[in-house]
């Protein structure tokens, strides 16, 4: 027979959402970084290109 799940508490809810914020914070500061990183120059960043559009041109 189906039983109900127990509730999860507050503060392991809370633990769980700043952890997935710190995680996408952390993301969006790498993807600035790369941003300013290739506007400034100074970038070594290669941009992949696939090669079937090599071989149309």
């Amino acid at each position: 027979m189906a039983v109900p799940k127990k509730k999860t508490s507050n503060p392991k809810r809370d633990q769980r959402k700043a952890h997935w914020k710190k995680q996408a914070a952390k993301e969006a500061q790498k993807a600035l970084s790369l941003g300013k990183s290739i506007l400034s120059g100074r970038s070594t960043f290669v941009y992949p290109q696939d090669e079937d559009e090599d071989d149309e041109e």
